[in-house]
């Protein structure tokens, strides 16, 4: 179709958004169950009724523009779930836990910064149109992904944190069992001349 105004594009790029956010709904369930930490299923699904919310608003936000919601085909999303569905699978080739979860904040932020860009786009346009009701709306969905997106970051931080420091600790723990295994030779080997001079008086 051809972008003749500002008002065109924002609707084309709001057809963009409301299918990426359809998406993201399809996809939000999957990582729910993939994830292990409870904390982060309580984020994803709480996440999930924040995007249904999403879908509703975008399609307020078409009929205040007296258009009808329609989707236009979102590849961006699509190839940013294709690889959060990926990431999801190193959960069946034994990972940590802990590591599979971080793996799936990964996907679940890039969803995220694409999101907040888009909103923040869309939020543009509609400003520049001196749409204040369109501009509040988009707003408040943008701020609600940066709030999305910082919750999962601290999630990842203490996943990563925990992990971290086991790995650290059974690091420690071998070289201690091996510095005593060490002296325990030595104790040993030590003691062996001693005895056998003794033997020979």
């Amino acid at each position: 179709m051809k972008l003749d105004s500002l008002d065109t594009l924002l609707t084309e790029e709001l057809r963009d958004v409301y299918d990426a956010e359809k998406q993201i709904s399809k996809a939000l369930p999957k990582m729910v169950r993939a994830a292990h930490s409870d904390e982060l299923r309580e984020a994803l699904q709480d996440h999930l009724e924040i995007t249904r919310g999403h879908v509703a608003r975008l399609e307020e936000i078409f009929g205040l523009l007296n258009e009808k919601p329609k989707s236009r085909p979102c590849a961006g999303m699509k190839g940013i779930i294709q690889e959060g569905g990926q990431m999801m699978q190193f959960d069946k080739r034994g990972s940590a836990e802990n590591l599979t979860d971080a793996a799936i904040i990964s996907a679940a932020q890039r969803v995220e910064h694409y999101e907040i860009s888009a909103y923040g786009t869309l939020r543009t346009y509609a400003e520049q149109l001196g749409n204040s009701r369109v501009v509040r709306l988009l707003e408040q969905t943008k701020k609600e992904e940066v709030e999305a997106d910082r919750k999962l970051s601290e999630i990842s931080q203490q996943l990563i944190s925990s992990e971290h420091g086991g790995v650290e600790m059974e690091e420690e723990q071998s070289e201690g069992m091996a510095m005593r295994a060490g002296n325990g030779r030595s104790s040993r080997s030590s003691r062996t001349p001693s005895s056998s001079r003794g033997g020979r008086h």
